[in-house]
């Protein structure tokens, strides 16, 4: 029996026993009062009788005297039952009155419908811990692509928040706390349709918790947790947990990336980005001396990706002994211009706002412009509700870390190769992937692609087995090109076929496909809508392919002669 049902029992309990005794006493007094039938001769009520006239009495729905009239006794014991019955009522409306608006309650019964959504969902879904920046934007994300998740975060207003969203699907959404093993399972842990745990709290505690009770009670289950200390994520790493992400690392990692080698930064940039998102262009970062204000986190990652590639920096921190600052530190928060100065401002090239206040940050790059103008301004942005704020002061380049988590965490959820693929393609040099970077650009239409991985396999791809187990033979470019017009190709780009152990970078059109190949595209959402269609409808493949539309109706299958339909896609290809 659900919590609700068992408050709404013990809450109503008084009432009920108050209301039923008030009717009891009501129908047994009007049998004992004395009264006289139409002939004037003593009469009594009966029990139905008596139970009948306070059932319209006691509700106050209205009042008869049957099937005789009343005597002076049975109408005095009338206005006792009513006011004894009529004052059972109102302590027991009020009652209930009182339950429906109490929180306890309210909280059962919420937490009673979401586990009935929970265990009704009979499609794949994700368990999103944490709604915060990083959690609003895998949600949306996840949403707009129709794709189900379930919610926990521990503030009410944010459960609020979610439930006014326009979403693409219903979202169920529970307030509690993500720590307690029985919430995580009455959320959704496993739950047969679970696809994984995302941890993306504010608090490297909390997804830590996370990710032990979902290895401990899912052990099989793809777990994704935020981790802002490399410590925790160490701790993480040692019991299994399939991807950590440090966006404070991740950024360091890409702004020396960018120095290094600005067009594989580009690359990496763009595909790892969230997608439908305006394709990001900004000035490769400079090389010569970085300020960097403030040493936390950010700041220490920052300095040591920086000196790896031969960059000198300053510091800039309010507390450098605390904090272990580097010799050559300068005292101070970075907002005042003598504290610039004293950094060397006029000989830096770079400067990096990169404190846990917005408003400092914001201070910090207006200052060093007023001082340089021609400074490269790196300014950290720790909430999303100053976006427009960060917009107008114009840095070249933001650290945005609920972003780069959420985009992280999607190219892993939807093209599972991609990080593979990335690694493999900052092997490359920076001219192999200037090129990428043009073809990409020439079929985003200006926006973030999506990427997305293809298994050829006769559950996803049906169609295309079909060909090879035929013996037709069936190419990358076959699937690329567009059902609408096969002589044009669909605006997306194979970035990397993987046939057991071997990976084959940027495949070109002619290569074979063979059962069992994975392979990472990226390209426009109508692209892979389109290409879905190519590799499931037998039909549609075989007009790509040759040209030849096969009728698929019963009637049309008849008409047509079975030399053309037996003929193969190999001798048509000949033709």
């Amino acid at each position: 029996m659900s919590s609700a049902i068992l408050l709404v029992l013990r809450r109503l309990r008084p009432p009920l026993i108050v209301l039923i005794s008030a009717y009891a006493i009501a129908v047994v007094g009007f049998t004992l009062m004395p009264g006289v039938d139409d002939a004037g001769n003593p009469w009594r009520m009966g029990f139905f009788e008596a139970f009948y006239v306070v059932s319209y009495t006691g509700s106050t729905i209205g009042f008869g005297e049957v099937p005789y009239e009343f005597s002076g006794a049975q109408r005095l014991w009338t206005i006792v039952s009513i006011y004894l019955t009529v004052i059972a009522w109102l302590y027991s409306v009020g009652t209930i009155i009182s339950l429906i608006q109490d929180q306890t309650f309210r909280a059962a019964l919420t937490r009673s419908q979401l586990n009935r959504s929970v265990q009704s969902l009979t499609e794949p879904f994700w368990l999103v811990c944490g709604f915060g920046d990083t959690g609003r934007l895998l949600v949306r994300a996840l949403t707009e692509r129709r794709r189900r998740v379930v919610v926990v975060d521990d503030l009410q207003s944010r459960i609020d928040d979610l439930n006014l969203r326009e979403l693409g699907v219903h979202v169920p959404a529970f307030c509690t706390d993500a720590r307690i093993p029985d919430n995580l399972q009455a959320a959704g842990l496993g739950h047969r349709w679970c696809m994984g745990v995302l941890a993306v709290t504010d608090d490297d505690h909390v997804n830590l918790k996370i990710a032990i009770s979902s290895k401990l009670l899912s052990a099989g289950l793809p777990v994704l947790c935020r981790a802002e200390r490399q410590e925790t994520a160490a701790n993480m790493a040692s019991f299994g947990t399939d991807v950590i992400i440090n966006a404070y690392a991740a950024f360091a990692d890409r702004l020396a990336l960018a120095i290094r080698a600005p067009d594989t930064h580009r690359v990496y940039d763009w595909l790892s980005g969230i997608p439908h998102t305006t394709l990001a262009e900004h000035p490769s970062p400079p090389a010569g001396t970085w300020i960097i204000c403030g040493y936390g986190r950010l700041g220490h990652a920052v300095r040591e990706a920086l000196e790896s590639v031969g960059v000198e920096t300053v510091i800039i921190d309010e507390t450098p002994e605390r904090n272990g600052c580097p010799p050559g530190s300068v005292k101070g928060k970075g907002t005042e211009a003598n504290t610039l100065r004293a950094a060397g401002i006029d000989q830096a090239t770079a400067l990096l706002a990169g404190t846990a206040d917005d408003a400092d940050n914001l201070s910090i790059i207006m200052t060093a412009r007023d001082i340089k103008p021609d400074l490269y301004l790196v300014a950290r942005e720790n909430a999303l509700g100053n976006k427009a704020l960060f917009q107008a002061a114009r840095p070249e380049l933001l650290v945005k870390p609920s972003y780069i988590i959420a985009s992280k965490a999607l190219s892993v959820l939807n093209a599972p190769l991609l990080g593979s693929f990335l690694d493999q393609a900052r092997a490359q040099s920076n001219a192999w992937n200037a090129d990428l970077a043009e073809r990409i650009a020439a079929v985003s239409s200006g926006k973030t692609p999506e990427c997305w991985t293809v298994r050829i396999s006769a559950a996803r791809t049906p169609s295309v087995v079909d060909a090879l187990e035929d013996g037709n033979a069936v190419t990358v470019g076959d699937i690329c090109r567009d059902p609408r017009r096969r002589d044009q190709a669909l605006d997306m780009v194979p970035l990397m076929l993987q046939r057991e152990d071997d990976s084959h970078l940027l495949p070109t059109a002619d290569t074979s496909l063979e059962s069992g190949d994975r392979l990472v595209f990226c390209g426009t959402e109508k692209a892979l809508g389109l290409m879905r269609g190519v590799v499931r409808n037998p039909n549609t493949l075989r007009y790509v392919m040759t040209g030849e539309m096969r009728p698929e109706g019963w009637l049309w299958r008849r008409l047509t002669p079975s030399r053309i339909r037996a003929r193969p896609m190999a001798s048509q290809r000949e033709q």
